[in-house]
This record gives C-alpha cells, sequence and structure tokens, in this order.
C-alpha cells in the first residue's frame, strides 16, 4: 500500500518586535528607500531580549498542533530546521519535546541554514514513507538577528527572527499521483561555494558564535540559476508541469531573488506568496511563515498543488511539491 505525508496542520509564530527600515537607519549608515529598492523588505521582527530560538519554535509548534487538533503525545518525530540554536547542543528539538510535553519518539535537528525547512521536510516524508514514524512535527525557527555585524549594512537589513511549523501524518492507500500529501522532493548542495555565504565563527574554529557574510551578487546570481533548476526537476518528479502548478511559496531572501526566478520560468507573479516586505529573510523559517499566511488569507486551499523552494548558505537548494 502505497503511504503518503499528509499536511495535517500548520502554525507559525511572529516575535512583537517589530524593526522597520527608519528603525534601522537610526543605527545602521542606511535609508528606508535604499533597503526597499535592493531588497523590497520594509520590516522584520526581532526577538526580544530573553527570548531565544526554541521560544518561538514552541510558539509556532502549538499553533500547527492546534491547526491539526492533536496533542503532543500523538507525535512520533520533531525535527527543527535551524542555523541559531540557543546552545551549542542540545538540539533546540529536544528542548522543543520537553516543553511540548512529548515523551516518546525522537527529536533532532537539520542544518542547511535558508534551504533547512526543504531538507526538513524530505526527512519527514522519508520517516513517514518507509514507516518508521505516523506524526511529524517539522519546524523551521530562526533568530538571525543573533548573527548579524551591524557595521555591515549591506547584511544587517536583510534578516529578521520567527517561527513555522507543519505536522505530517501519514495515510496510507492514498496514490500521490492524485490523492493529498508531498509529491515529490529534491535536494542539493555544492560545497564549493562556501565563501559566497558563511558565518564567520563557530566551537570548533573561533570558540565564537561569529557574524553572516555574504558575497550578495554571487548569491544572487546562483540563486536564481539554482531555485530554477530545482523547481523543474521536482515538478518534473512528480509528473506534474511548472505551469499547472496552483502556488509557489520561496524562500524569502530577497523580491529582486523572487521576481527573477518567477522570470526564468515563466510563473505569474500572483501565483508567487511573498512576505518578504514585512519579514524580512528569516532563513529555515521563511517558507512556513509564508505558507502559513496564505492558507489564514485563503488563497491556497485544499487540493491546490504547492511548491515549496529555498536556497542557502553552503551552499544548499532544494524544493518540494504538495497537494494540500
Amino acid at each position: 500500500m502505497a503511504r503518503s505525508s499528509v499536511v495535517i496542520g500548520c502554525g507559525s509564530y511572529l516575535p512583537d518586535n517589530v524593526v522597520t527600515n527608519h528603525d534601522l537607519a537610526k543605527k545602521v549608515d542606511t535609508t528606508d528607500a535604499w533597503i526597499v529598492e535592493r531588497t523590497g523588505i520594509r520590516e522584520r521582527r526581532f526577538a526580544r531580549e530573553g527570548e531565544f530560538t526554541s521560544d518561538l519554535a514552541v510558539k509556532a509548534a502549538e499553533a500547527a498542533l492546534a491547526d491539526a487538533k492533536i496533542s503532543a503525545s500523538e507525535l512520533d518525530l520533531v525535527i527543527v530546521a535551524t542555523t541559531t540554536p540557543d546552545e551549542t547542543f542540545p538540539a533546540v528539538a529536544t528542548r522543543v519535546q520537553a516543553r511540548l510535553g512529548m515523551t516518546r519518539g525522537a527529536a533532532f535537528d537539520v542544518q542547511a541554514v535558508c534551504t533547512g525547512f526543504i531538507y526538513g521536510l524530505a526527512v519527514a516524508d522519508n520517516f513517514i514513507r518507509c514507516g518508521q514514524a505516523k506524526t511529524v512535527l517539522l519546524i523551521g525557527a530562526e533568530t538571525m538577528s543573533r548573527l548579524m555585524d551591524w557595521t555591515d549594512r549591506t547584511t544587517c537589513v536583510l534578516f529578521g527572527d520567527g517561527a513555522g511549523a507543519l505536522v505530517l501524518r501519514a495515510d496510507e492507500g492514498k496514490d500521490n499521483a492524485t490523492g493529498r500529501g508531498v509529491l515529490n522532493t529534491k535536494i542539493y548542495s555544492d560545497g564549493r561555494l562556501h565563501d559566497l555565504l558563511y558565518v564567520d565563527g563557530g566551537p570548533s574554529t573561533t570558540r565564537t558564535t561569529g557574524y553572516l557574510r555574504m558575497q550578495g551578487r554571487e548569491v544572487f546570481r546562483h540563486a536564481v540559476t539554482n531555485i530554477a533548476s530545482a523547481i523543474e526537476a521536482c515538478a518534473a518528479g512528480a509528473g506534474i508541469a511548472v505551469a499547472d502548478i496552483d502556488w509557489f511559496v520561496p524562500h524569502q531572501a530577497n523580491q529582486r531573488i523572487l521576481d527573477g526566478t518567477a522570470k526564468k520560468l515563466g510563473i505569474p507573479v500572483d501565483k508567487v506568496i511573498s512576505t518578504v516586505a514585512l519579514h524580512g529573510n528569516t532563513s529555515a523559517a521563511s517558507v512556513p511563515l509564508a505558507l502559513d499566511v496564505a492558507i489564514r488569507d485563503g488563497r491556497i486551499k485544499r487540493g491546490d498543488t504547492v511548491l515549496l523552494e529555498a536556497m542557502g548558505g553552503g551552499f544548499t537548494w532544494g524544493a518540494a511539491l504538495i497537494r494540500w
């Protein structure tokens, strides 16, 4: 019998601390016009002092569980995609597990930077397909504001904090060609491109957290090419034409990347979910945050095909196609 991973719940959480471009202009040599023209970002959320990645993750998880109408006791697995853990170890997922009251199964983190949620979805889908888990909580959660160099105006204005989550459950006997669920996932990486986007610190090297470093022009060039390729491969693997996909939920890195990818593939802009203006780049949290917005406002409906995609440091990139 075919086993598919059906999304039964979705939720998100944003810190209440709104930081506008005008707020940043008071501490960084920049302007609202400069940021909007180059990125499309107008505001973002920053976690407050004492508010951690695990706090954001738990809030998003609780919203997703409520939407799924299930309790944490029904979960077999918790996966958190993050590049900003509370501590070097243990995993954020284990802290979420404890706070949700889940006392069985397993919990671990996935680290693929901005592509983390797509990687996590591929992992969750495979656990379900092979019968090792029935119900999985997948979370993307980040406090990217903690990695910013506030003397580098080209990067510090881009990022924000937040979390989003999905609950996936095994559905026995569904044919993925016609039924709901994850239809296909494709993930990639190329470690040779490390120097284009990375953080210059870590336990093994500097014994510090470090700051985010990026060569923006090169990242943009690779992003459009790699993401477009991943979308095409993912759609082809599911036997669906890109033109027939109902909605595209991209990683919210930069409005120019969203527009460039859509143009390259001939995707109408009104089929692309964009929240970058209000959220900034929330790394692994950006895809589920944007997804939750489009579900709540009624754009994404039951039976729609939804393409999720992202690219991040490493480089990592990937795409996932879901029939909602």
